[in-house]
C-alpha cells in the first residue's frame, strides 16, 4: 500500500524571513520585527489587481484577527502597530527546494506541495520505509522535532493518498498526536473534515456553501454525475476529482524535486558526526551496502554521490564518476579519498549520510584470455583516468573526439575523459597527417595558376622543390554556419607534396583565383599555408 506523508510548514514565508534575519542580524543593531514572536508581523504582496494584501502572518498577527489575503490598509486600520515587510516568493521557493533536499533523509522521493491554496508544504513517499524509523508515528514525531529545532513550525500526517495526508495534516486536532491513517479508516477520518480540506479554490467553496455542503462526508451519498452538474463551470468536476483523489479512487502523481535514485545506502546517527574522520570511518559500510545491492541486480555504477545531512538543515555532497560501470567498494573508497572528503562542509555536524548511485549500467560478465595484455592495459588506463579525474577534476582530464565538420581544425574537440567512449574514426587516416599545426603556418609558394600544385615553396626560411604532388582536395566553407563566419573561412585546396629530400607535407591554398579573388581593391589574394607533416 502506498504511504504518503504530508508536511505542512506553518507560516513558511515568515519562517524563511526570520531565519535569514537571524543569520544577518548584528548584536548591536536594533531588533527586527520578524524576530520578536510577540509583535504582530506580516509579509505583503501585490495581488492581480495591484492592491497590497497580506501574504503571510506570524501567530501574533493571526491571534489579533488578521487573515491571509486581507488588504494591508484594512489590516493597519485594525492593528496600527502591525509591522509589514514585502514578501519575496522567489526566495521562499528556493528555501523550500533546499528543505526538500534536506528531507531526503527520510525518503528518496520528496515533492513540493502543488496545491494552489495550501500554503507551503512537502510530500514524502515513505512506502515501505516506516520501519526504518521505528514506525510511522515515530517518523512523524522525528520530522516535527527536527523542524522545530530549526525554528520551523510544522504539522505532519501519513495516509495512503497525497490528498488524504494533506487534509489530515492541516485540519486534524493540532494538540493531538500526528494522524496516521490506513486505507480502512481513511473514508471515516475525512468525513468529519471541512470541504476546504479537499484543496478547492474559493469559487468552488462558495458554491458548495450555497448548496449547504459543509463537510466532506456530505458528499459521500451524492451521485458523482449530479454533483458535478450542480456547479457552474468546472468547479463541480474539480470537486469530484479532488474527492476521488483523497479517497484513493483516482491516482495522483507527485513530481520529486530530484529523481530518486534506484540504488542508495543510508545511515542515521544518534550523535552528529563533527569531523571528517567520523565520516571516513562510516564510508566503508555505505559502499559495501550499495555494492551488494548493485551486484544482486547485475548493475554497475558510473556516478556516485555522497550526501551529508547537516544538523542546521543544510546538506553537503561530494560526487565521483567512473569511465566504466563498476561495483568494487575498494575502488569507490579510493576515488572518494582522491576527490577529497575535506570538500564536505560539515557545519555543526551531520546526523545522516546517504550514498546514491546516480547513473547505473548493466555489468556483463566476460571471460578474457589469461594473457590478454590489451584488456589489462585498457582496464589500467580506465582506472588511471578515474583517479586523475577524481583528484584534479573532470574538466581537467580530457580526451579528443570527432566533430561533424570538414574543416580540419574544427573536426575535433576536447571533452572530459569520463563523458563516454569516443566515436570510431571515419575516413582514411592515411591521407592526412596525425599531427596538425595550430594555427597553420604561412608558406611562400610558386604554383601554376589557377589551380596547380606548388612547384616550389619556402617554409621556415628553407626553400624546397616539389618532385611529387597529389591533389587538390577541395574543402568549401560550411554552409550551415553564419554568413559572417563563412567569410572568414574561404575555399581551400589541399595538396600532399614530396620534396627532393623525401619530406612529405600537407599544404593548402586558401582562396580561389577568378571566383573568390578578382584582383579588386580590398580583396584578399589566395595564400598558401602549411597544415601538417606526413609520415
Amino acid at each position: 500500500m502506498r504511504r504518503i506523508v504530508s508536511v505542512w510548514l506553518i507560516d513558511w514565508p515568515v519562517s524563511v524571513r526570520r531565519r535569514s534575519l537571524e543569520r544577518a542580524h548584528a548584536p548591536a543593531s536594533p531588533p527586527e520585527p520578524a524576530l520578536d514572536p510577540r509583535q504582530p508581523f506580516a509579509l505583503t504582496l501585490k495581488n492581480g489587481r495591484g492592491a497590497v494584501v497580506l501574504h503571510a502572518l506570524n501567530p501574533a498577527a493571526r491571534a489579533a484577527g488578521l487573515r491571509r489575503g486581507q488588504g494591508q490598509a484594512d489590516a493597519l486600520a485594525m492593528l496600527p502597530h502591525l509591522a509589514c515587510q514585502p514578501a519575496d516568493p522567489a526566495a521562499d521557493d528556493r528555501a523550500l527546494e533546499a528543505l526538500a533536499i534536506w528531507a531526503e533523509r527520510w525518503s528518496p522521493s520528496v515533492s513540493l506541495d502543488p496545491s494552489p491554496n495550501g500554503l507551503e508544504g512537502l510530500f514524502l513517499d515513505v512506502t515501505g520505509a516506516g520501519h526504518l524509523f521505528g514506525g510511522e508515528r515515530a517518523l512523524l514525531a522525528q520530522i516535527r522535532e527536527r523542524l522545530a529545532e530549526a525554528g520551523i513550525a510544522a504539522r505532519a500526517a501519513a495516509a495512503p493518498t497525497p490528498g488524504g495526508a494533506w487534509a489530515l495534516a492541516r485540519w486534524s486536532d493540532p494538540d493531538g498526536p500526528a494522524p496516521v491513517v490506513g486505507q480502512e479508516r481513511l473514508r471515516e477520518r475525512l468525513a468529519e473534515l471541512p470541504l476546504a480540506a479537499l484543496r478547492l479554490d474559493a469559487a468552488a467553496l462558495a458554491q458548495a456553501r450555497r448548496f449547504g455542503l459543509k463537510r466532506i462526508g456530505d458528499l459521500y451519498a451524492m451521485p458523482r454525475a449530479g454533483l458535478a452538474r450542480r456547479f457552474r463551470g468546472t468547479g463541480g468536476v474539480e470537486l469530484v476529482r479532488r474527492l476521488d483523489q483523497a479517497l484513493g479512487y483516482e491516482g495522483e502523481a507527485l513530481t520529486p524535486v530530484r529523481s530518486p535514485p534506484r540504488y542508495r545506502a543510508w545511515q542515521a546517527f544518534a550523535e552528529p558526526l563533527g569531523d571528517l574522520a567520523g565520516v571516513e570511518a562510516r564510508l566503508p559500510e555505505l559502499v559495501d551496502d550499495l555494492a551488494a545491492a548493485l551486484e544482486r541486480d547485475g548493475q554497475g555504477a558510473r556516478s556516485l554521490t555522497l550526501t551529508g545531512f547537516r544538523t542546521d538543515g543544510g546538506t553537503t555532497s561530494l560526487a565521483i564518476r567512473t569511465g566504466r560501470p563498476g561495483r568494487e567498494p575498494s575502488v569507490w573508497l579510493r576515488l572518494f579519498r582522491e576527490a577529497g572528503l575535506g570538500r564536505l562542509e560539515l557545519g555543526f555536524g551531520i546526523d545522516a549520510l546517504m550514498l546514491a548511485a546516480e547513473l547505473v549500467e548493466p555489468v556483463l560478465a566476460r571471460q578474457t584470455a589469461l594473457h590478454d595484455e590489451a584488456a589489462r592495459q585498457a582496464e589500467g588506463l580506465a582506472a588511471l583516468v578515474d583517479r586523475l579525474s577524481a583528484r584534479l577534476g573532470e574538466d581537467r582530464v580530457l580526451a579528443p573526439e570527432q566533430v561533424d565538420s570538414w574543416i580540419p581544425e574544427r573536426a575535433e574537440r576536447w571533452r572530459p575523459a569520463l563523458a563516454g567512449s569516443p566515436a570510431p574514426l571515419e575516413g582514411d587516416p592515411g591521407r592526412r597527417p596525425i599531427l596538425l599545426f595550430d594555427p597553420p603556418e604561412p608558406v611562400d609558394a610558386i604554383a601554376e595558376l589557377p589551380d596547380g600544385a606548388p612547384a616550389r615553396f619556402t617554409w621556415r626560411r628553407l626553400s624546397r622543390r616539389v618532385i611529387r604532388a597529389d591533389g587538390p582536395e577541395r574543402l568549401s566553407p560550411e554552409w550551415w554556419r553564419p554568413a559572417g563566419d563563412r567569410r572568414t573561412v574561404r575555399t581551400r585546396d589541399y595538396y600532399r607534396v614530396e620534396d627532393e629530400a623525401g619530406g612529405r607535407y600537407w599544404l593548402f591554398r586558401e582562396g580561389l583565383y577568378g571566383r573568390e579573388y578578382g584582383g579588386g581593391e580590398g580583396e584578399r589574394a589566395p595564400s598558401w599555408w602549411m597544415h601538417g607533416v606526413l609520415p
